[in-house]
């Protein structure tokens, strides 16, 4: 990966220099903020590539944070926290988060999962036929989806679009003017509950998961994200 510029949002100083160095070390861009309102002139001043981000930014809350951000940015979101319960991290991915690192940290682990959620923007899954994913499959020459034992799974033409954006941009937060523009060819309307009303039918079709870990993830006040491994199967030749 080249031209990458990570913005480290941490009230820490010794925190952030360490990740300062580790990831300059990587020959990345590194901006440093230690609030909201350094964050966002960050944001405004700089082409930001990721953004790691602490929960506890002093009398600044983290996650409400990620939530305004995702708001008006695109731009992927790791959580760096102290906080190591189950319900902080299902929280910090439904704020928007798009993966969730425990401090203390090994600053190989930091790059290496900056690296992973970079690569699930950058490079949407180019499936010439089909995609497996969970205990189904989507074969996106015949545009038919079914369980891993041939069993069909019945979904409407729009779910089966919709299904196919999620599964060739697995790990990546699509917003709703997003989604919208994929089905319908328009920016989506706060009024248009249609995209939600779409997704909970395709999350009940498809299968969830336990709720800490759904296919589909919500991300409040902005989109979705398909949380699941994907497989794409080439055409045979």
């Amino acid at each position: 990966m080249s031209e990458i510029s990570v913005l480290i949002v941490e009230d820490d100083p010794d925190v952030r220099k360490g990740l300062r160095l580790g990831l300059e070390a990587q020959g990345w861009q590194v901006y440093e903020a230690w609030n909201r309102t350094t964050m966002l002139e960050a944001l405004r001043g700089n082409r930001i590539s990721i953004i790691t981000l602490d929960l506890n930014l002093g009398k600044d809350d983290g996650l409400k944070i990620a939530l305004e951000m995702r708001q008006q940015w695109n731009t992927p979101v790791v959580m760096i926290s102290g906080r190591h319960e189950p319900y902080d991290r299902v929280r910090g991915l439904e704020c928007g988060a798009d993966d969730y690192i425990v401090k203390p940290f090994h600053i190989r682990e930091v790059v290496l999962r900056l690296q992973k959620t970079l690569e699930s923007y950058q490079n949407p899954v180019d499936a010439p036929t089909k995609i497996v994913f969970d205990h189904s499959e989507l074969d996106l020459k015949r545009m038919v989806a079914q369980d891993r034992d041939g069993t069909p799974l019945d979904l409407t033409s729009m779910e089966l679009q919709l299904l196919e954006l999620f599964v060739r941009n697995p790990g990546r937060v699509l917003s709703r003017d997003e989604i919208s523009n994929a089905l319908y060819g328009r920016d989506w309307s706060h009024l248009d509950r249609s995209i939600d009303g779409h997704v909970a039918r395709l999350r009940r079709k498809i299968g969830q998961p336990d709720e800490l870990s759904p296919l589909i993830r919500s991300v409040r006040g902005v989109g979705y994200v398909f949380s699941g491994d994907v497989v794409a199967i080439p055409e045979e030749t």
